[in-house]
């Protein structure tokens, strides 16, 4: 099983050379053998803009990816951000 949950573009200016806009994507799958086929994982992907396939991927099993997500509302937090 493979499904796309989000993908989208950071709002890095274009024309910053030392660091490029980058793309995220967000899905979930159970297909990895390296991870324990059929155990499902959240499925995260990192590249430069306009780079498809040269970026990093990361599968995270539920306890990693909870993590990432409080790691995020911390984040969201300390810049007096509202977090749900």
């Amino acid at each position: 099983m493979r499904r796309s949950i989000l993908d989208a573009v950071d709002d890095h200016p274009a024309d910053d050379d030392e660091r490029p806009p980058a793309s995220w994507a967000v899905a979930i799958c159970d297909d990895c053998d390296g991870c324990g086929f059929g155990e499902p994982r959240v499925v995260l992907t990192l590249e430069s803009l306009g780079e498809a396939g040269s970026g990093v991927i990361a599968h995270l099993a539920p306890d990693g990816a909870r993590r990432m997500r409080q790691a995020l509302a911390v984040a969201l937090r300390e810049m007096g951000e509202p977090t749900e």
